[in-house]
């Protein structure tokens, strides 16, 4: 099995993934655990002293002007656990919440939470055992980060509240840890906030939003292509040189992604044969400078997810200098900040939600060119086999328009929105784990709308009879074909195959399929 070594410069987004849905196990280096024990040696330094510190010896957020004694110091540490872990709503998915367990561990092995080395142990430990802390829908405003979702994978560290085990049954968290060994964690000052106060959640969802949103545009390039050839399109828009001369780097990569699945068609070219049109419709001809439009925003938002990676995100901070000298002489101090405040991620979350969106648009506007005889250049009404008896893919147009209309109302930004909470001290939120959790359905409806397309697609190139698809479109409906997708004839139970159709898409071998004649897509 991959093993992930943590370290104190951050993770990389294929570090997340492996942990999130690979189960890979993680591994603390020497250096992130030397770093930890430092930090806490400043923490306990500022313990022991009469003066209040936020988050050691104080109260939290409204309630922060109380100075806290040291024998209710453990106590304040557990209860800000216990009284935050307050989600509501259904479970969230696996992947997700071992997403978040492992960012905050990434920021406790930066050496700035001040958290003991021991804390940072049982959390990997806890991930290592596939133990999974139940997390709810409904809790986070995004900021102080994601402190609901946060509290209840806490809750478990510390043996209280529910979890999912190895073998998926939702037990006690006590149990569980007891039956792998671990003992629960008896949380000291400093060490309750320290695991609640990060951006954790919402950038777990952002990696993996970016992952499969990076399958879904080569997939969409490789529909749109097989769309253009469907309608007998002109693929001289494709052109390299064109797309020079408004040099947007997304955009030149979906037209060559999809010039290079058009390569050798006998379909393309054939719009001025019956019926003479000088140029194709937007939907088709513009489709990589809008596929493109939504790589280069999938490329700022990996550049914001990078830099978050990269990130300590807790409040306060442990950072050198001050009287203790856990760092060495310049000794280590303990800092208030709001890098907690997921407005960076929240945007980016809403900016890709507004890209899916347009996205399925486009591709919905394809497929219900290839079913409307009076613009389909010579296809059947409905791509039916007999108009009129059958009614081929008109239920399955409805279907994907469906899901496009739930993606444009996905796509109003909740990083928009601020709900003031904590007596006005919290008095400005991102909103970011909604952000999250909305653009996650949005990839889920991408996939179906690019689903509904490619199901078009090939039945309409498969009924341009006498005319030879190019070997890459050839190559995906064989593959299609192959995985359960019927092709051309009668009515039938059209809901098997979409959802076929779906599971070839989202497991990326649509893709897979052209890459074998095209290499690799870009």
């Amino acid at each position: 099995m991959h093993t992930v070594v943590v370290g104190t410069a951050g993770v990389t987004a294929s570090d997340v993934l492996a942990v999130a849905r690979a189960g890979a196990r993680v591994e603390l280096s020497d250096e992130a655990l030397a770093a930890v024990a430092a930090a806490r040696e400043v923490v306990d330094a500022l313990a022991a002293k009469p003066e209040p510190v936020y988050g050691v010896s104080t109260g939290f957020g409204a309630l922060a002007t109380r100075h806290i004694s040291p024998e209710l110091r453990a106590a304040l540490q557990r209860n800000i656990v216990r009284s935050h872990a307050a989600g509501m709503g259904p479970r969230v998915e696996r992947e997700v919440v071992r997403a978040l367990m492992f960012l905050r561990l990434k920021t406790v092995c930066s050496g700035h939470t001040g958290v003991r080395p021991e804390v940072a142990r049982t959390m990997a430990d806890v991930l290592n055992a596939g133990i999974t802390p139940v997390v709810h829908e409904y809790g986070s405003l995004g900021c102080s980060g994601d402190l609901a979702p946060l509290s209840h994978c806490a809750l478990t560290l510390m043996g209280e509240g529910d979890a999912e085990g190895p073998d998926g049954t939702v037990r006690p968290a006590g149990e569980l840890l007891a039956e792998h060994g671990i003992a629960p964690v008896e949380l000291r000052e400093k060490e309750g906030l320290a695991l609640l106060n990060g951006t954790d959640g919402m950038l777990g969802m952002l990696v993996m939003a970016l992952a499969d949103l990076d399958t879904l545009y080569k997939s969409a390039d490789i529909t749109a292509a097989l769309t253009m050839e469907a309608l007998l399109g002109t693929d001289k828009v494709l052109a390299p040189e064109l797309h020079a001369i408004r040099p947007h780097p997304g955009q030149a990569a979906s037209a060559a992604n999809m010039l290079a699945v058009l390569d050798g068609s006998g379909l393309t070219g054939h719009h001025q044969d019956d019926a003479p049109r000088v140029q194709d419709a937007y939907s088709v001809r513009c489709a990589p400078q809008v596929a493109g439009a939504g790589r280069d925003t999938m490329a700022h938002a990996a550049l914001v997810a990078e830099r978050e990676l990269a990130s300590a995100v807790d409040n306060p901070v442990v950072l050198p200098g001050g009287t203790s000298q856990a760092f060495g002489t310049g000794g280590g101090r303990v800092e208030s900040n709001g890098n907690f405040h997921g407005a960076p991620v929240a945007y980016v979350l809403d900016f890709l939600a507004v890209a899916a969106a347009d996205l399925g648009s486009i591709a919905e506007r394809r497929t219900d060119r290839l079913l409307d005889k009076n613009r389909s250049h010579g296809l059947p009404p409905f791509l039916a086999d007999d108009a009129g008896v059958d009614s081929g893919l008109m239920i399955a147009q409805y279907t994907q328009a469906a899901l496009v209309g739930e993606l444009k109302r996905l796509a109003v930004p909740a990083s928009a929105d601020s709900i003031p909470s904590s007596a006005m001290q919290e008095d400005h939120v991102s909103m970011g784990w909604s952000a999250a959790r909305k653009l996650r359905t949005a990839v889920d409806n991408l996939a179906r709308v690019i689903a509904v397309e490619l199901y078009a697609a090939t039945r309409a190139i498969q009924l341009r009879e006498g005319l030879t698809p190019a070997p890459a479109s050839r190559a995906v409906i064989d593959a299609v074909r192959a995985a359960g997708v019927q092709g051309p004839g009668p009515d039938r139970y059209l809901s098997p195959d979409l959802a076929a159709a779906d599971a070839f898409v989202r497991a990326g071998h649509l893709v897979t399929a052209a890459e074998t004649v095209t290499g690799p897509l870009r």
